[in-house]
């Protein structure tokens, strides 16, 4: 999916509609690349998930999406997804509530294969960024270190728009 039109001319479109369309693009051609490469059922998004167990081991989901840096729900919802695939295991926990994540023997035997691809993704990310006028990752620390300091809804709700709102 190409980005298309002159970026002068392009709309409306906040920086959320340009971050997730930038997001779609990267993780769409991983995907493709995973899927030329023979692991189909492979998804971007669980590389986090199986760099966290392969450093820490098992985890509780709880402990697992505070390793990853996303919430409680996104991390269960991409912890059913590798379950159904096979990729990982689950194990009650101390209490009824809690579900302990292990990598599965299906995901330790592609391990190879999803290290070699992280390596060359990460190749990839760097010949990007040896293209662009400055480091991408550095940016999105940046503004995730700004957020930190003053989220985004304080910031909307100081605009005079949102004054004139109340």
């Amino acid at each position: 999916m190409a980005i298309t039109g002159d970026p002068e001319r392009r709309g409306p479109e906040g920086l959320g509609t340009r971050l997730r369309h930038v997001l779609e693009i990267l993780d769409g051609d991983v995907a493709r690349f995973l899927a030329d490469i023979g692991l189909d059922d492979y998804r971007p998004r669980y590389s986090p998930v199986v760099r966290a167990l392969l450093a820490r081991g098992p985890l509780p989901i709880r402990d697992l999406a505070a390793e990853i840096g996303v919430t409680h729900s996104a991390a269960s919802q991409t912890v059913a997804q590798m379950n159904r695939a096979g990729l990982v295991a689950l194990e009650p926990g101390a209490d009824a509530r809690q579900r302990i994540v292990s990598l599965s023997e299906k995901t330790r035997d592609l391990l190879p294969l999803i290290e070699a691809e992280w390596t060359a993704t990460t190749e990839a990310t760097e010949a990007l960024e040896a293209e662009l006028p400055y480091s991408l990752r550095a940016l999105l620390d940046a503004i995730m270190e700004a957020l930190a300091r003053k989220p985004f809804r304080d910031r909307i709700g100081e605009t005079v728009a949102a004054r004139e709102l109340r």
